[in-house]
């Protein structure tokens, strides 16, 4: 993800103009947007694999009954076949719509944040890295990452595992008829508290590796 942001930040460095490689918000938004699209192509067929096995391994077998999926090659051998390179990507819309809007989202808070809590010296330059400002800004970032796209994932996973050729339109309705806005939302508080310190870790991780290649390189 911190890679296809960069090039993200590259596509929008080319397209826009950065005062003194100070992207504002605007920009970090449209660099963590466009960062979503080429990891869509490959999340979004893994991410139906792995929602399939899931919901097999929940399913309790009688007795002598064999799992439908050997493992994740032949889900996609199954899913070829049923339906093509179109049935393997099923869902790569819906990973998108929650991809993007996300990331964007996710980089942007992140950086400002970052800003916010880091130190400036008397030019208003930024001072040395705050391992604090990065762990709360990161903590930040998965929070507001998840928050408004946690419905378009929900809708994405029941679409990804339903069987037949399943509508859009039909699984928000389905969804919705189990229990409101509220079915919307499964899972939403251990989501959360996993997101904070997950993301906090993820970006000190990042932001250390980073300034120890800046001083080798």
């Amino acid at each position: 993800m911190v890679q296809g942001y960069d090039v993200g930040k590259g596509l929008v460095k080319k397209v826009s103009t950065v005062d003194h490689d100070q992207f504002t918000v605007g920009q970090i938004s449209a660099a963590g947007f466009l960062s979503a699209i080429p990891m869509t192509l490959v999340t979004a067929p893994f991410e139906r694999v792995k929602v399939l096995l899931q919901i097999q391994g929940q399913k309790q077998l009688k007795a002598g009954e064999k799992p439908r999926y050997a493992g994740g090659l032949d889900v996609v051998k199954q899913l070829y076949a049923e339906g093509g390179v179109r049935s393997v990507f099923r869902g790569s819309t819906a990973t998108l719509a929650r991809d993007g809007p996300g990331s964007a989202a996710y980089f942007a808070t992140y950086e400002y944040v970052k800003r916010q809590l880091t130190p400036r010296n008397e030019n208003g330059a930024t001072d040395e890295l705050s391992l604090k400002a990065v762990c709360v800004a990161g903590g930040a970032a998965g929070v507001a990452m998840w928050i408004p796209v946690f419905p378009i994932d929900t809708v994405k996973s029941r679409l990804q595992s339903a069987e037949g050729r399943p509508t859009l339109g039909g699984i928000i309705r389905e969804v919705y008829g189990r229990g409101g806005l509220k079915a919307f939302f499964p899972g939403f508080g251990p989501a959360m508290a996993r997101a904070v310190p997950a993301n906090a870790a993820t970006f000190m991780g990042v932001e250390l590796a980073r300034s120890a290649l800046d001083k080798v390189f």
